[in-house]
């Protein structure tokens, strides 16, 4: 039978009323199962939302950070051997612009990394290879104070990582860059 063709059986007009009440019951069940799939999914949306948050400061990656403009890139020796540049949001690019240190609330900083691998077209050149973190800043100066003003999240394809890799966070930037305002980056020019 062609899938596009229907065929119709003749049914005795004692079964007529029985149909109609199964396919009455029928849209009935497919009602109340969209109504409880909608219902799964309304909840695992919001598990999403609260899993895909990090550990310890609750950051989550920006929407659209990857069309913010770029602050500087980096090469990143062994053992971690990548490529990484840090995006900023509008308030961050106009704190490098102007020097403002430190940097005001709303401040967000993304940095993308990957593996670095020899291009196949040209030797000498380093390209992406596979991708590693996406790292964030977000400047609170309220909701962050025990952390210089910074919430932190470290994510691996999307997902944030664990709570061991958020407790390493601020400890390295208060070690290293607290004059800084805790930021490793400088603006490229």
């Amino acid at each position: 039978m062609n899938r596009n063709n229907t065929t119709r059986h003749a049914c005795p007009s004692s079964c007529q009323g029985t149909l109609a009440k199964l396919t009455g019951l029928g849209l009935l069940a497919l009602a109340a199962a969209a109504g409880v799939f909608a219902a799964t999914s309304s909840a695992a949306e919001e598990d999403a939302k609260t899993s895909d948050a990090s550990p310890l400061y609750g950051v989550t990656l920006p929407k659209g950070y990857r069309q913010w403009q770029l602050i500087a890139p980096a090469i990143e020796a062994e053992p971690l051997n990548e490529l990484r540049v840090v995006l900023g949001n509008a308030k961050a690019i106009q704190a490098y612009d102007q020097g403002t240190l430190p940097f005001p609330d709303g401040t967000i900083l993304t940095k993308l990394a990957w593996k670095h691998v020899q291009s196949p077209e040209f030797a000498p050149a380093s390209i992406p290879g596979t991708a590693t973190t996406v790292q964030v800043m977000v400047k609170d100066s309220k909701k962050y104070a025990a952390t210089g003003g910074w919430g932190f999240g470290r994510f691996v394809d999307g997902k944030p990582a664990d709570l061991a890799q958020h407790q390493t966070c601020f400890a390295c930037h208060q070690a290293l860059v607290k004059n800084h305002d805790y930021v490793f980056t400088r603006l490229a020019r």
